[in-house]
C-alpha cells in the first residue's frame, strides 16, 4: 500500500489518517499500542520528508494479515532528496529536531538507503500476540545510529 505525499505540512495529517484506515483487516486495533506507535512513526517520517526536503514523497506501509500472530510492520518513506537523514542533538527548549531520535527509540529497526537520486527511510515494528501477563517492548532492536548520544530532553 502506498500514498503519494505532496511537499506540504498538511500532508502529515492526511498520512496519519491514511495509515489508520489501513489498520482495518490487519488484526491491529486502532487502540493497540502498536497502532499508536505506528501512527507516531508515520507522523515523524512524513514530517521529515515534507519539512526537510521540500520534495514529494511516497509513504509505503506493509501490514500483516489478521491471522498472523507474529509479523513485522514495515513503514517506508521515499523522497527525491539525496540529503542523508541526520539525527540532531537539540537543547531542551527546541520545538523540533527530535524526529529521528523518536524513530530510533520506538522502532525495532530502522535505517535508510539511497534510491536513485533520492532515498528511502524505513522502520519496522515487530508484532507479536501478547499472552496474559506479558508486555511487548518497542525500541529494543538494532539502531542505525547505535551509540550516538542525544541530549536529554
Amino acid at each position: 500500500m502506498q500514498l503519494e505525499i505532496r511537499p506540504d505540512p498538511a500532508e502529515v495529517g492526511r498520512a496519519r489518517r491514511w495509515a489508520r484506515s489501513r489498520l482495518a483487516g490487519s488484526g491491529i486495533g486502532v487502540d493497540d499500542s502498536l497502532a499508536e506507535t505506528l501512527i507516531l512513526l508515520v507522523s515523524e517520517l512524513v514530517t521529515n520528508a515534507v519539512v526537510h526536503t521540500g520534495c514529494p514523497a511516497v509513504l509505503r506501509l506493509s501490514l500483516p494479515g489478521a491471522a498472523e500472530e507474529c509479523a513485522t510492520v514495515r513503514l517506508e518513506v521515499a523522497d527525491r532528496s539525496g540529503r542523508a537523514p541526520v539525527p540532531r542533538c537539540v537543547d531542551e527548549d527546541a520545538t523540533g529536531g527530535r524526529g529521528l531520535a523518536l524513530v530510533d527509540g520506538l522502532a525495532d529497526r530502522w535505517g535508510w538507503s539511497s534510491e536513485g537520486a533520492g532515498k528511502r527511510i524505513w522502520c519496522e515494528l515487530d508484532r507479536a500476540v501478547e499472552s496474559e501477563g506479558s508486555a511487548s517492548a518497542y525500541g529494543s532492536g538494532a539502531s542505525a545510529y547505535e551509540g550516538l548520544a542525544y541530549e536529554a530532553v
